[in-house]
């Protein structure tokens, strides 16, 4: 199964997503990540979605999709075109021994430390899912208290837009 990535622009009103949502359980589709936010224009927003499946699938959700009226666009963006981008808090368990050790490995992978309590450190690193997974794996020794993770978001390179057609 491959992972593909939808970028869908609908009109910012209550209901929305759970409609959007609910086309793909329905369907039985499971959503890997889901990322909503408004765009330039407060009327719209950007709801960003990777699934894990097939081009049938992707094909047959995007016609679904464009059905509920508030759809107004929606692209499957390609890896190779566009810029894509999660967060997640980790909360790691410290001790004045090895709270060096945890602040150098954040230094590494461009992390900041964004609280620190004789118990713990909190990190917020932002990048692709290899890096997220990455610094999770070298941050497990220590033992981690807690992880709150965004879904990813994207948006095309360059001077390609999904934006309104005038």
């Amino acid at each position: 199964m491959e992972k593909y990535t939808l970028s869908v622009l609908v009109d910012n009103n209550a209901g929305v997503l759970s409609r959007v949502v609910g086309l793909f359980t329905r369907r039985g589709f499971n959503i890997h990540s889901l990322s909503v936010g408004p765009t330039v224009d407060e009327h719209i927003s950007r709801i960003t979605i990777e699934v894990k499946g097939d081009i049938y699938m992707v094909e047959q959700v995007s016609k679904q999709l464009s059905k509920i009226l508030e759809v107004i666009k929606i692209k499957t963006l390609k890896e190779s075109e566009m810029v894509k981008r999660g967060l997640v808090l980790v909360k790691i368990k410290t001790n004045t021994k090895n709270r060096g050790e945890i602040i150098e490995v954040a230094n590494v992978f461009r992390a900041n430390i964004i609280d620190i309590s004789a118990s713990t450190i909190t990190a917020e690193v932002t990048g692709s899912d290899n890096k997220i997974e990455a610094f999770i794996r070298m941050v497990e020794c220590y033992g981690i208290e807690e992880i709150a993770r965004t879904g990813m978001t994207a948006m095309e390179r360059g001077a390609n837009t999904l934006k309104l057609d005038k």
